[in-house]
């Protein structure tokens, strides 16, 4: 459904929502800590190192001043997965209440609609694409009266608490002051109109999130204030409650007695960002791009940070002990304690069937960043062998925990495409193939099980519930009796039954 004015186009993205002080310590003191915090039984391998904060200074994409190159570079003529604007678009959009306005042609905001699983408890603002839709003519003469008008549209038909404006590669060709514009409008209607400069052409998707980060840092984070009786807790930086898994999350948190102070973006309130900097602990679960905003954090505002993960048992457990740890809170970490030990105990009995059937099956992942190396640890705790893994758009720090979490035989793929994966299924003989949307067509033609791991996907795999759900669905994708029927000969070829007269 669109609708259309003389300065702006609006499509509806129809999707269905559901109701719904580590700083004083040394390097050497925090790791200790955090070992005893996890409390792993002997022989039980750790999910991830204790971050030191002088790792990052070499590693993080989202590094201010990074030693090595973090993020790959896109080559010309190609996206490299998705481009800057995108990227920009998959951390702000899951701000739910706020408007997101796309300065450029309506391509570029049509091309990205309904095109990712971040859901919504409340508000569905975010679930309109608006667009100014610069036509040739604009392009010529300029579009800043569009953008001006589109703003003032947008203020009074919806009265949002914040408005986002995109920049688009036209309009950063063409020079377009959208800063100036912005602030203009800001001043006019009294409410934040935010500038976020990430056109396409910059870089990736990657650097897309870290700009992202940078326009929250700049405009959002800081500007509010909490209500007094308001208990502060931890900052949730980088997950985009993709198909529900913040849900999840939460729950665990809620039983625990960890409160949420702001969700940086998944299913977020635009004001609850505002007073992000109250947060006592910054955790940056699922994006290194956002470590940068994490860091510069820390130095402004003095909140410690680490990064961490909820895919598998083992993850979840140590995310949430290092969460207790860093709130300096003893009650609260023996309340972590028997959360994690009695939600271990009931999950592995849950998944006692799956096992059985998933135990020595091998896959090959093709996916990127943090979850290159995350789903990894949830799938070894299925039984699941990775013989290939996707490292195209993984950091050099994202390929280290690769390497802590597979065998020397696995094969790394460094480069897309559709042949080089179903190279390393056939080489490796996996038995199942975990990768984005884009490549399920592949395995479906290939007759290869196929789940969705991106953020495409329609199901939830983070925590405890989440692993369980991961177990279901390969499962089933194994045990589909599809796979039997389509690799039997076609009713044509079979040889027929002599007649009888």
């Amino acid at each position: 459904m669109t609708a259309t004015t003389p300065a702006l186009t609006t499509i509806w993205y129809g999707k269905n929502t559901r109701s719904k002080q580590l700083t004083g310590l040394s390097a050497a003191e925090a790791a200790r800590g955090l070992r005893e915090a996890s409390n792993f039984s002997e022989g039980d391998e750790e999910p991830m190192d204790p971050v030191r904060k002088d790792e990052f200074d070499s590693e993080a994409c989202g590094s201010l001043a990074p030693k090595v190159k973090p993020c790959p570079r896109p080559k010309p003529g190609e996206a490299a997965g998705g481009c800057s604007f995108d990227g920009a678009q998959i951390t702000l959009l899951p701000i739910m209440d706020a408007a997101h306005l796309v300065h450029g042609p309506i391509a570029c905001a049509g091309n990205s609609w309904e095109s990712r699983g971040t859901l919504s408890s409340g508000p569905s603002l975010s679930q309109y694409g608006f667009a100014t839709d610069l036509t040739d003519s604009d392009i010529i003469f300029g579009g800043e009266k569009k953008l001006k008008d589109s703003i003032d549209y947008i203020a009074e038909r919806f009265a949002p608490p914040a408005i986002f404006v995109y920049s688009t590669c036209v309009t950063a060709l063409i020079g377009e002051d959208m800063d100036a514009v912005c602030k203009a409008a800001a001043d006019r209607l009294g409410i934040p109109v935010i500038p976020v400069n990430s056109p396409g052409f910059v870089g990736s998707k990657n650097l897309g999130n870290r700009l992202a980060g940078d326009a929250l840092l700049q405009y959002v984070i800081g500007t509010g204030e909490p209500s007094p009786d308001m208990s502060m807790g931890i900052n949730l930086i980088g997950e985009y409650n993709i198909a529900g898994e913040m849900w999840d999350i939460e729950k665990l948190m809620n039983s625990a007695g960890i409160p949420v102070t702001s969700r940086i973006t998944g299913d977020a309130r635009y004001k609850e960002i505002t007073w992000a900097h109250r947060a006592k602990v910054n955790m940056v679960v699922c994006s290194r791009a956002l470590l940068g905003l994490a860091r510069e954090m820390e130095s402004r505002y003095g909140i410690p940070y680490f990064e961490g993960s909820f895919y598998g048992a083992k993850e979840t457990t140590y995310s949430l002990r290092q969460m207790a740890y860093l709130m300096n809170d003893r009650d609260m970490e023996r309340r972590v304690d028997r959360l994690t030990e009695r939600e271990e105990v009931r999950l592995s009995q849950d998944l006692r069937p799956y096992r059985k059937i998933l135990k020595g099956k091998k896959a090959v992942l093709y996916t990127g960043g943090v979850k290159s190396w995350s789903v990894i640890s949830a799938l070894k705790e299925l039984g699941v062998q990775v013989v290939g893994v996707g490292t195209n758009k993984s950091t050099e720090d994202d390929v280290r925990r690769i390497a802590d979490r597979v065998g020397d035989d696995t094969e790394y793929i460094p480069e897309g495409g559709a042949s080089r994966i179903l190279k390393t299924v056939r080489e490796r003989k996996a038995d199942m193939m975990i990768a984005g949307g884009r490549n399920m067509y592949v395995a479906m033609k290939e007759q290869i099980p196929f789940i969705d791991i991106n953020q495409e996907r329609h199901k939830a795999y983070a925590g405890y519930e989440g692993l369980l759900r991961l177990a279901k669905e390969l499962t089933y994708s194994l045990a589909n009796p599809i796979w039997k029927l389509a690799a039997s000969p076609a009713p044509w070829d079979k040889e027929a039954p002599p007649y009888d007269r």
